[in-house]
Protein backbone atom coordinates (compact mmCIF):
# COMPACT_ATOMS: atom_id res chain seq x y z
CA UNK A 1 0.00 0.00 0.00
CA UNK A 2 1.41 3.39 -1.02
CA UNK A 3 1.67 6.41 1.26
CA UNK A 4 -1.00 8.18 -0.79
CA UNK A 5 -3.47 5.29 -0.79
CA UNK A 6 -3.02 4.80 2.97
CA UNK A 7 -4.05 8.36 3.83
CA UNK A 8 -6.51 9.25 1.05
CA UNK A 9 -10.19 9.71 1.88
CA UNK A 10 -12.15 6.47 1.98
CA UNK A 11 -14.10 5.46 -1.07
CA UNK A 12 -17.86 4.86 -0.75
CA UNK A 13 -18.57 1.33 0.42
CA UNK A 14 -20.15 -0.89 -2.20
CA UNK A 15 -22.44 -2.62 0.29
CA UNK A 16 -25.06 -0.08 1.40
CA UNK A 17 -26.91 0.01 4.70
CA UNK A 18 -30.54 -1.18 4.24
CA UNK A 19 -32.97 1.73 3.95
CA UNK A 20 -34.79 0.86 7.16
CA UNK A 21 -31.54 0.94 9.16
CA UNK A 22 -29.99 4.10 7.69
CA UNK A 23 -31.17 6.59 10.31
CA UNK A 24 -30.17 4.45 13.30
CA UNK A 25 -26.78 3.59 11.77
CA UNK A 26 -26.10 7.23 10.93
CA UNK A 27 -26.83 8.45 14.46
CA UNK A 28 -24.79 5.65 16.03
CA UNK A 29 -21.72 6.15 13.81
CA UNK A 30 -21.96 9.93 14.03
CA UNK A 31 -21.99 9.86 17.84
CA UNK A 32 -19.21 7.28 17.97
CA UNK A 33 -17.03 9.32 15.62
CA UNK A 34 -17.68 12.56 17.48
CA UNK A 35 -16.76 11.15 20.88
CA UNK A 36 -13.84 9.29 19.34
CA UNK A 37 -12.24 12.47 17.94
CA UNK A 38 -13.09 14.36 21.14
CA UNK A 39 -11.40 11.84 23.46
CA UNK A 40 -8.47 11.34 21.08
CA UNK A 41 -7.82 15.07 20.75
CA UNK A 42 -8.04 15.50 24.51
CA UNK A 43 -5.23 12.93 24.82
CA UNK A 44 -3.31 14.74 22.07
CA UNK A 45 -3.07 17.65 24.48
CA UNK A 46 -1.73 15.44 27.28
CA UNK A 47 1.14 14.54 24.93
CA UNK A 48 1.91 18.18 24.16
CA UNK A 49 1.65 19.74 27.64
CA UNK A 50 4.38 17.70 29.37
CA UNK A 51 7.10 20.30 28.89
CA UNK A 52 5.01 23.00 30.58
CA UNK A 53 4.78 20.88 33.75
CA UNK A 54 8.43 19.77 34.01
CA UNK A 55 10.14 23.13 33.45
CA UNK A 56 10.85 23.84 37.11
CA UNK A 57 12.39 20.38 37.81
CA UNK A 58 14.53 20.70 34.67
CA UNK A 59 15.75 24.16 35.75
CA UNK A 60 16.32 23.16 39.38
CA UNK A 61 18.16 20.01 38.30
CA UNK A 62 20.52 22.03 36.10
CA UNK A 63 19.39 20.09 33.03
CA UNK A 64 18.17 23.13 31.06
CA UNK A 65 17.77 26.89 31.59
CA UNK A 66 14.62 28.98 31.10
CA UNK A 67 16.04 30.38 27.86
CA UNK A 68 16.85 26.89 26.56
CA UNK A 69 13.35 25.72 27.46
CA UNK A 70 12.00 28.66 25.49
CA UNK A 71 14.01 27.51 22.45
CA UNK A 72 12.70 23.95 22.83
CA UNK A 73 9.15 25.21 23.16
CA UNK A 74 9.56 27.41 20.09
CA UNK A 75 10.80 24.40 18.08
CA UNK A 76 7.45 22.77 18.81
CA UNK A 77 5.42 25.84 17.87
CA UNK A 78 7.28 26.74 14.68
CA UNK A 79 7.11 23.18 13.37
CA UNK A 80 3.48 22.96 14.50
CA UNK A 81 2.69 26.18 12.63
CA UNK A 82 4.04 24.84 9.33
CA UNK A 83 2.48 21.44 10.00
CA UNK A 84 -0.90 22.96 10.81
CA UNK A 85 -0.85 24.86 7.50
CA UNK A 86 0.24 21.90 5.35
CA UNK A 87 -1.76 19.25 7.18
CA UNK A 88 -4.86 21.47 7.15
CA UNK A 89 -4.86 21.54 3.35
CA UNK A 90 -3.93 17.84 3.08
CA UNK A 91 -6.54 16.67 5.60
CA UNK A 92 -9.42 17.83 3.36
CA UNK A 93 -8.46 14.92 1.08
CA UNK A 94 -7.60 12.38 3.79
CA UNK A 95 -8.96 9.48 5.81
CA UNK A 96 -9.43 11.27 9.14
CA UNK A 97 -9.28 8.04 11.17
CA UNK A 98 -5.82 7.09 9.94
CA UNK A 99 -4.59 10.67 9.90
CA UNK A 100 -5.50 11.23 13.54
CA UNK A 101 -4.18 7.84 14.68
CA UNK A 102 -0.74 8.30 13.13
CA UNK A 103 -0.31 11.74 14.71
CA UNK A 104 -1.07 10.71 18.27
CA UNK A 105 0.79 7.41 17.95
CA UNK A 106 4.08 9.08 16.99
CA UNK A 107 3.51 11.86 19.56
CA UNK A 108 3.22 9.20 22.26
CA UNK A 109 6.44 7.61 20.99
CA UNK A 110 8.29 10.95 21.27
CA UNK A 111 7.18 11.34 24.90
CA UNK A 112 8.31 7.76 25.58
CA UNK A 113 11.77 8.44 24.14
CA UNK A 114 12.18 11.67 26.14
CA UNK A 115 11.15 9.89 29.33
CA UNK A 116 13.63 7.07 28.73
CA UNK A 117 16.32 9.61 27.83
CA UNK A 118 15.70 11.34 31.14
CA UNK A 119 16.15 8.09 33.04
CA UNK A 120 19.47 7.52 31.24
CA UNK A 121 20.63 11.14 31.60
CA UNK A 122 22.19 10.68 35.04
CA UNK A 123 23.95 7.33 34.52
CA UNK A 124 25.21 8.27 31.03
CA UNK A 125 26.28 11.81 31.95
CA UNK A 126 24.94 13.36 28.76
CA UNK A 127 26.16 16.90 28.04
CA UNK A 128 23.82 19.86 28.31
CA UNK A 129 24.21 20.76 24.62
CA UNK A 130 23.34 17.21 23.57
CA UNK A 131 20.28 17.29 25.85
CA UNK A 132 19.23 20.66 24.39
CA UNK A 133 19.57 19.48 20.79
CA UNK A 134 17.84 16.16 21.47
CA UNK A 135 14.93 17.79 23.26
CA UNK A 136 14.58 20.49 20.57
CA UNK A 137 14.59 17.99 17.68
CA UNK A 138 12.21 15.51 19.31
CA UNK A 139 9.88 18.22 20.59
CA UNK A 140 9.88 19.66 17.07
CA UNK A 141 8.88 16.21 15.74
CA UNK A 142 6.13 16.21 18.36
CA UNK A 143 4.99 19.57 16.98
CA UNK A 144 4.47 18.07 13.52
CA UNK A 145 2.58 15.08 14.90
CA UNK A 146 0.39 17.33 17.04
CA UNK A 147 -0.53 19.33 13.92
CA UNK A 148 -2.26 16.17 12.64
CA UNK A 149 -4.87 16.27 15.43
CA UNK A 150 -7.08 19.32 15.01
CA UNK A 151 -7.76 19.19 11.23
CA UNK A 152 -9.30 15.68 11.17
CA UNK A 153 -11.23 16.43 14.36
CA UNK A 154 -12.86 19.53 12.90
CA UNK A 155 -13.29 17.99 9.44
CA UNK A 156 -15.19 15.10 11.04
CA UNK A 157 -17.82 17.63 12.14
CA UNK A 158 -18.20 18.82 8.54
CA UNK A 159 -18.45 15.28 7.20
CA UNK A 160 -20.91 13.97 9.80
CA UNK A 161 -23.02 16.97 10.93
CA UNK A 162 -25.26 19.42 9.05
CA UNK A 163 -24.46 23.12 9.27
CA UNK A 164 -27.38 23.68 11.66
CA UNK A 165 -25.73 21.51 14.33
CA UNK A 166 -22.08 22.13 13.61
CA UNK A 167 -21.76 25.20 15.86
CA UNK A 168 -23.07 23.34 18.91
CA UNK A 169 -20.88 20.29 18.30
CA UNK A 170 -17.86 22.51 17.64
CA UNK A 171 -18.30 24.23 20.99
CA UNK A 172 -18.10 20.81 22.66
CA UNK A 173 -15.15 19.62 20.56
CA UNK A 174 -13.27 22.87 21.13
CA UNK A 175 -13.30 22.20 24.88
CA UNK A 176 -10.81 19.36 24.35
CA UNK A 177 -7.72 21.60 24.81
CA UNK A 178 -8.92 22.63 28.27
CA UNK A 179 -9.77 19.04 29.19
CA UNK A 180 -6.40 17.84 27.94
CA UNK A 181 -4.56 20.57 29.80
CA UNK A 182 -6.47 19.86 33.00
CA UNK A 183 -5.70 16.13 32.80
CA UNK A 184 -2.07 16.84 31.94
CA UNK A 185 -1.49 19.48 34.62
CA UNK A 186 -3.10 17.49 37.42
CA UNK A 187 -2.01 13.96 36.43
CA UNK A 188 1.46 14.86 35.17
CA UNK A 189 2.06 17.35 37.98
CA UNK A 190 1.26 14.70 40.59
CA UNK A 191 3.48 12.10 38.91
CA UNK A 192 6.39 14.50 38.43
CA UNK A 193 6.22 15.64 42.06
CA UNK A 194 6.15 12.02 43.24
CA UNK A 195 8.62 10.35 40.89
CA UNK A 196 10.56 12.94 38.84
CA UNK A 197 10.25 14.77 35.54
CA UNK A 198 11.14 11.70 33.48
CA UNK A 199 7.98 9.93 34.59
CA UNK A 200 5.85 12.86 33.42
CA UNK A 201 6.89 12.09 29.83
CA UNK A 202 6.31 8.37 30.33
CA UNK A 203 2.80 8.97 31.71
CA UNK A 204 2.00 11.21 28.71
CA UNK A 205 3.18 8.41 26.41
CA UNK A 206 0.71 5.99 28.00
CA UNK A 207 -2.10 8.53 27.49
CA UNK A 208 -1.06 8.92 23.85
CA UNK A 209 -1.16 5.19 23.16
CA UNK A 210 -4.67 5.10 24.67
CA UNK A 211 -5.60 7.90 22.24
CA UNK A 212 -4.20 5.82 19.37
CA UNK A 213 -6.48 2.92 20.31
CA UNK A 214 -9.50 5.23 20.60
CA UNK A 215 -8.82 6.69 17.13
CA UNK A 216 -8.61 3.31 15.47
CA UNK A 217 -11.63 1.81 17.23
CA UNK A 218 -14.19 4.63 17.28
CA UNK A 219 -13.60 7.05 14.38
CA UNK A 220 -15.29 6.52 11.00
CA UNK A 221 -14.06 8.49 7.98
CA UNK A 222 -17.23 9.46 6.09
CA UNK A 223 -20.88 8.38 6.04
CA UNK A 224 -20.35 7.11 2.49
CA UNK A 225 -17.44 4.88 3.61
CA UNK A 226 -19.89 3.18 6.00
CA UNK A 227 -22.47 2.49 3.31
CA UNK A 228 -24.58 5.56 4.13
CA UNK A 229 -25.74 8.49 1.98
CA UNK A 230 -23.97 11.87 2.26
CA UNK A 231 -24.60 14.08 5.28
CA UNK A 232 -26.70 16.45 3.13
CA UNK A 233 -29.02 13.62 2.11
CA UNK A 234 -29.17 12.23 5.65
CA UNK A 235 -30.05 15.55 7.27
CA UNK A 236 -32.13 17.06 4.49
CA UNK A 237 -29.74 20.01 4.31
CA UNK A 238 -29.89 22.06 1.14
CA UNK A 239 -26.69 21.77 -0.86
CA UNK A 240 -25.21 25.23 -1.32
CA UNK A 241 -23.80 26.04 -4.80
CA UNK A 242 -20.50 26.80 -3.08
CA UNK A 243 -20.27 23.24 -1.71
CA UNK A 244 -20.53 21.76 -5.21
CA UNK A 245 -17.33 23.41 -6.38
CA UNK A 246 -14.08 21.38 -6.39
CA UNK A 247 -12.12 21.23 -3.13
CA UNK A 248 -9.03 22.82 -4.69
CA UNK A 249 -11.08 25.78 -5.95
CA UNK A 250 -12.73 26.26 -2.55
CA UNK A 251 -9.36 26.19 -0.80
CA UNK A 252 -8.15 29.00 -3.09
CA UNK A 253 -11.34 30.97 -2.34
CA UNK A 254 -10.75 30.64 1.41
CA UNK A 255 -7.09 31.65 1.03
CA UNK A 256 -8.12 34.87 -0.74
CA UNK A 257 -10.95 35.76 1.65
CA UNK A 258 -9.93 38.75 3.87
CA UNK A 259 -12.07 37.41 6.72
CA UNK A 260 -9.88 34.36 7.20
CA UNK A 261 -6.84 36.61 7.64
CA UNK A 262 -8.63 38.74 10.23
CA UNK A 263 -9.34 35.52 12.13
CA UNK A 264 -5.77 34.30 11.61
CA UNK A 265 -4.15 37.46 13.04
CA UNK A 266 -6.60 37.63 15.93
CA UNK A 267 -6.06 33.98 16.73
CA UNK A 268 -2.30 34.56 16.70
CA UNK A 269 -2.70 36.91 19.67
CA UNK A 270 -5.10 34.43 21.30
CA UNK A 271 -2.42 31.76 21.08
CA UNK A 272 0.25 34.05 22.52
CA UNK A 273 -1.97 34.59 25.56
CA UNK A 274 -3.20 31.02 25.88
CA UNK A 275 0.22 29.43 25.65
CA UNK A 276 1.82 32.05 27.87
CA UNK A 277 -0.42 30.91 30.73
CA UNK A 278 -0.26 27.17 29.98
CA UNK A 279 3.50 27.14 29.24
CA UNK A 280 4.73 29.54 31.94
CA UNK A 281 1.89 29.71 34.47
CA UNK A 282 3.25 26.92 36.66
CA UNK A 283 6.74 28.44 36.70
CA UNK A 284 5.26 31.91 37.40
CA UNK A 285 3.35 30.62 40.44
CA UNK A 286 6.45 28.84 41.74
CA UNK A 287 8.94 31.67 41.25
CA UNK A 288 6.79 34.78 41.68
CA UNK A 289 4.31 33.56 44.30
CA UNK A 290 6.27 30.72 45.98
CA UNK A 291 3.72 27.96 45.35
CA UNK A 292 4.83 24.33 45.38
CA UNK A 293 4.76 22.34 42.13
CA UNK A 294 1.66 20.45 43.26
CA UNK A 295 -0.28 23.63 44.19
CA UNK A 296 0.83 25.47 41.05
CA UNK A 297 -0.26 22.65 38.73
CA UNK A 298 -3.56 22.39 40.61
CA UNK A 299 -4.30 26.09 40.02
CA UNK A 300 -3.47 25.97 36.31
CA UNK A 301 -4.98 22.52 35.77
CA UNK A 302 -8.25 22.93 37.70
CA UNK A 303 -8.87 26.34 36.17
CA UNK A 304 -8.95 24.67 32.74
CA UNK A 305 -12.25 23.10 33.79
CA UNK A 306 -13.72 26.61 33.67
CA UNK A 307 -12.29 26.88 30.17
CA UNK A 308 -14.41 23.88 29.22
CA UNK A 309 -17.46 25.70 30.62
CA UNK A 310 -16.51 28.78 28.58
CA UNK A 311 -16.37 26.75 25.38
CA UNK A 312 -19.70 25.11 26.09
CA UNK A 313 -21.30 28.48 26.84
CA UNK A 314 -19.83 30.27 23.82
CA UNK A 315 -22.32 28.94 21.28
CA UNK A 316 -25.26 29.52 23.63
CA UNK A 317 -24.16 33.07 24.45
CA UNK A 318 -23.65 33.94 20.80
CA UNK A 319 -26.71 32.21 19.34
CA UNK A 320 -29.31 32.52 22.12
CA UNK A 321 -28.40 35.36 24.50
CA UNK A 322 -27.03 37.72 21.83
CA UNK A 323 -29.20 36.28 19.01
CA UNK A 324 -26.43 35.51 16.54
CA UNK A 325 -24.36 38.59 17.30
CA UNK A 326 -20.70 37.51 17.47
CA UNK A 327 -19.24 40.88 18.48
CA UNK A 328 -21.00 41.51 21.80
CA UNK A 329 -19.98 38.29 23.59
CA UNK A 330 -16.42 38.75 22.28
CA UNK A 331 -16.20 42.28 23.73
CA UNK A 332 -17.75 41.33 27.07
CA UNK A 333 -15.63 38.21 27.50
CA UNK A 334 -12.49 39.92 26.20
CA UNK A 335 -12.68 42.65 28.85
CA UNK A 336 -13.21 40.00 31.57
CA UNK A 337 -10.20 38.04 30.27
CA UNK A 338 -7.86 41.06 30.31
CA UNK A 339 -8.90 42.17 33.82
CA UNK A 340 -8.64 38.68 35.34
CA UNK A 341 -5.27 38.04 33.67
CA UNK A 342 -3.96 41.34 35.05
CA UNK A 343 -5.22 40.38 38.51
CA UNK A 344 -3.47 37.01 38.30
CA UNK A 345 -0.18 38.56 37.19
CA UNK A 346 -0.03 41.61 39.45
CA UNK A 347 -2.14 40.72 42.50
CA UNK A 348 -0.85 38.66 45.41
CA UNK A 349 -3.12 36.36 47.36
CA UNK A 350 -3.18 32.72 48.24
CA UNK A 351 -4.43 29.58 46.54
CA UNK A 352 -8.12 30.55 46.40
CA UNK A 353 -7.50 34.06 45.04
CA UNK A 354 -5.18 32.86 42.29
CA UNK A 355 -7.52 30.02 41.45
CA UNK A 356 -10.37 32.53 41.10
CA UNK A 357 -8.35 34.81 38.80
CA UNK A 358 -7.24 31.97 36.53
CA UNK A 359 -10.72 30.41 36.54
CA UNK A 360 -12.39 33.66 35.40
CA UNK A 361 -9.65 34.19 32.82
CA UNK A 362 -9.98 30.65 31.52
CA UNK A 363 -13.78 30.91 31.21
CA UNK A 364 -13.83 34.32 29.53
CA UNK A 365 -10.85 33.61 27.29
CA UNK A 366 -12.40 30.35 26.10
CA UNK A 367 -15.58 32.18 25.05
CA UNK A 368 -13.48 34.58 22.96
CA UNK A 369 -11.39 31.74 21.56
CA UNK A 370 -14.36 29.58 20.57
CA UNK A 371 -16.21 32.41 18.83
CA UNK A 372 -13.24 34.04 17.08
CA UNK A 373 -11.26 30.94 16.08
CA UNK A 374 -14.29 28.72 15.52
CA UNK A 375 -17.80 30.08 15.09
CA UNK A 376 -16.82 33.18 13.08
CA UNK A 377 -14.94 30.97 10.62
CA UNK A 378 -17.77 28.44 10.39
CA UNK A 379 -20.09 31.28 9.37
CA UNK A 380 -18.51 31.53 5.92
CA UNK A 381 -16.04 28.65 5.31
CA UNK A 382 -17.34 25.98 2.87
CA UNK A 383 -17.55 22.38 4.19
CA UNK A 384 -14.93 20.97 1.81
CA UNK A 385 -12.36 23.68 2.69
CA UNK A 386 -12.56 23.38 6.49
CA UNK A 387 -9.04 21.98 6.72
CA UNK A 388 -7.61 24.75 4.55
CA UNK A 389 -9.12 27.40 6.83
CA UNK A 390 -7.64 25.62 9.85
CA UNK A 391 -4.27 25.53 8.12
CA UNK A 392 -4.22 29.26 7.44
CA UNK A 393 -5.27 30.10 10.99
CA UNK A 394 -2.90 27.48 12.38
CA UNK A 395 0.31 28.69 10.76
CA UNK A 396 -0.15 32.26 11.99
CA UNK A 397 -1.31 31.12 15.42
CA UNK A 398 1.53 28.78 16.17
CA UNK A 399 4.17 30.98 14.59
CA UNK A 400 3.00 33.56 17.13
CA UNK A 401 3.03 30.92 19.88
CA UNK A 402 6.60 30.05 18.93
CA UNK A 403 7.67 33.69 19.09
CA UNK A 404 5.92 33.89 22.46
CA UNK A 405 7.91 30.92 23.75
CA UNK A 406 11.25 32.46 22.78
CA UNK A 407 10.32 36.00 23.84
CA UNK A 408 8.84 34.90 27.17
CA UNK A 409 11.77 32.63 27.97
CA UNK A 410 14.36 35.33 27.38
CA UNK A 411 12.29 38.07 29.03
CA UNK A 412 12.04 35.89 32.14
CA UNK A 413 15.71 34.91 32.07
CA UNK A 414 16.91 38.40 31.07
CA UNK A 415 15.27 40.11 34.06
CA UNK A 416 16.39 37.45 36.56
CA UNK A 417 19.12 38.25 39.07
CA UNK A 418 20.66 36.00 41.72
CA UNK A 419 17.92 33.41 41.28
CA UNK A 420 15.13 36.03 41.62
CA UNK A 421 12.75 36.56 38.72
CA UNK A 422 11.03 39.77 37.62
CA UNK A 423 7.90 38.82 35.68
CA UNK A 424 6.77 42.43 35.18
CA UNK A 425 8.00 42.91 31.57
CA UNK A 426 6.75 39.53 30.34
CA UNK A 427 3.40 40.12 32.08
CA UNK A 428 2.87 43.34 30.11
CA UNK A 429 3.67 41.44 26.91
CA UNK A 430 1.00 38.83 27.72
CA UNK A 431 -1.67 41.41 28.64
CA UNK A 432 -1.20 43.45 25.44
CA UNK A 433 -1.56 40.24 23.41
CA UNK A 434 -4.78 39.40 25.25
CA UNK A 435 -6.17 42.88 24.53
CA UNK A 436 -5.38 42.72 20.79
CA UNK A 437 -6.87 39.21 20.58
CA UNK A 438 -10.43 40.47 20.97
CA UNK A 439 -10.10 44.04 19.69
CA UNK A 440 -8.94 43.01 16.18
CA UNK A 441 -11.89 40.74 15.27
CA UNK A 442 -14.31 43.40 16.55
CA UNK A 443 -12.69 46.05 14.33
CA UNK A 444 -12.53 43.61 11.39
CA UNK A 445 -16.08 42.28 11.76
CA UNK A 446 -17.17 43.76 8.42
CA UNK A 447 -14.84 41.31 6.63
CA UNK A 448 -16.40 38.34 8.43
CA UNK A 449 -20.07 38.99 7.70
CA UNK A 450 -19.95 37.84 4.07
Amino acid sequence: MSFYSFFRISRPRARKVPAGEVNAAYKRLRARTFWGVTVAYTLYYVCRMTLGVVKQPLIDGGVLTAGQLGIIGSAFYFVYAVGKFINGFIADYCNIRRFMAVGIGVSALVNLILGLLGLLHGPMGLGSMLILLTFAVLWGVNGWMQSMGSPPGTISLSRWYPLSRRGTMYSIFSSTPQLGKAVSMIMTGFIVAAAGWQWGFLAAAVAGFIGLAVSLIFIADTPESEGLPSVQELSGEEVRPMDQRPTKELQKWVFRHPGIWVIAISTAFLYITQHAVSDWGVLFLQKQKSFSLERATQIIGLAEVFGVAGNLCAGWLSDVVFRGNRVRPVVLSGVMAVLSLAGFLFWGGGFAVNMAFVAVFSFAFSVVFCIVAGLMALDFVPRKATGAALGIVGISSYAAAGLQSVASGFLIEGFASDGLYDFGPVSLFWIVACLLAFVLPVLGWKYLKH
